[in-house]
């Protein structure tokens, strides 16, 4: 249970990074390792601090690799555990990802994105790990990611990105860009009570009945930690149900990587959330998710201005991909247009799903952000004016 000490209650000018961290306390995260890195480094800094008041832990470790398996560790302990980080730290802790996909660990991994591929720009914001979250560690899984949009999502949608985590024991992220991890804005903190959160699925069986990867019929196993005394055996490699090897057995790596990937597809309409804005009788949608999406409402506004029937799909959660939702819409409008601060990512999932809808694609990369004219002016060539 969360106190209302821990919870800085009211109204506040804060900045995005320091909202992702209220919002991590007000979930319960007791635990957070991490390693300096911008535009990341203010969620640790006031992680630093704030564990300390709340009487969690912080520890700087020596790199992303061993933030990552930190995070792990302390959830296996019974904690709510996250770690911080941008573009190359993202990419270090791939492996260990993959090692809290194969072991169902619940942790949140936040990535403030920023323009790369190496070092890039360390000060910009971008939108260009999105396909890494999905993909970037080896084989077959699937995972929830999240993309705030404003100082206020910073705050809820880490708090979701918890409740996903312990729902679906599941590594989840927050893919935030650059620009909302150091946006200034007011974030309104509800008091605890008001606040949903999600506690972790404890086994009702015995410990002598207990089989620590068994799922129930979500595909979730419920989840015993080391000390509450039950055996309890984890390992990377593939595992039976009692969680020992079975490295040999093709019907145990398919039942087990099979529902580790449909665990989330399964439940996809109990995580996908999109906002619509003006959609009803658009004959153009855009599509967008996080930092762009807020110019890309200002564009469609103007269009209906000027007398085009535009619309605005936003994607809060980025994976599991909403496809149903941008199904049933590309069957409704003209042309889609997605604007996305990278080379194009998000936009080939949605050429995918919209199958013979025409999709435009405006990028803006280099640490600009899209302005509402620039969207403007795609709504405007896609409706053919």
């Amino acid at each position: 249970m969360v106190s209302q000490r821990e919870v800085l209650t009211g109204k506040h000018l804060m900045q995005g990074d320091v909202a992702c961290a209220e919002g991590a306390i007000a979930a319960g995260c007791k635990f957070f390792a991490g390693y300096p890195i911008t535009p990341a480094t203010e969620i640790a800094e006031r992680m630093a601090r704030r564990m300390i008041e709340v009487n969690g832990m912080f520890v700087q470790m020596e790199d992303e690799l061993a933030s990552m398996a930190a995070i792990i560790g302390a959830s296996w302990a019974g904690a709510k555990a996250m770690t911080a980080t941008s573009g190359p730290g993202f990419s270090l802790m791939q492996e260990n990802i993959g090692l809290a996909v194969m072991t169902e660990t619940p942790c949140v991994v936040v990535n403030v994105m920023r323009g790369a591929p190496s070092t890039g720009q360390p000060t910009e914001g971008a939108q260009q790990d999105v396909m890494q979250s999905k993909w970037g560690s080896h084989g077959d899984y699937s995972i929830i990611a999240l993309a705030p949009a404003s100082v206020q999502e910073m705050f809820d949608l880490t708090i979701e990105c918890f409740n996903l985590a312990e729902t679906y024991r599941a590594p989840t992220f927050l893919l935030a860009d650059g620009f909302t991890g150091h946006l200034w804005e007011r974030v309104v903190i509800p008091s605890p009570e008001e606040i949903k959160i999600v506690e972790r699925k404890k086994p009702v069986v015995s410990p002598d009945k207990y089989m620590p990867f068994k799922p129930d019929e979500d595909l979730v196993p419920p989840m015993a930690c080391f000390g509450e005394g039950y055996c309890v055996h984890v390992t990377g490699l593939t595992h039976d149900e009692l969680g020992y090897p079975k490295t040999t057995d093709p019907k145990v790596q398919h039942k087990l990587v099979n529902r580790l990937c449909e665990k989330m597809r399964k439940n996809a309409n109990r995580i996908v959330r999109t906002y619509e804005s003006m959609l009803e009788d658009a004959e153009v949608a855009v599509i967008a998710y996080g930092i762009p999406s807020r110019a890309s409402l200002n564009a469609v506004k103007k269009a209906r201005e000027s007398g085009i029937k535009a619309g605005l799909l936003r994607l809060v959660t980025v994976w599991p991909f909403p496809e149903k939702q941008i199904e049933e819409l590309a069957t409704r409008v003209n042309a889609i247009v997605v604007p996305e601060m990278n080379c194009g990512q998000i936009v080939r999932e949605v050429e995918r799903v919209a199958k013979e809808t025409p999709v435009h694609l405006l990028s803006k990369i280099g640490g600009e952000l899209h302005s509402p004219s620039e969207i403007f002016e795609a709504i405007r060539r896609a409706a053919g004016i």
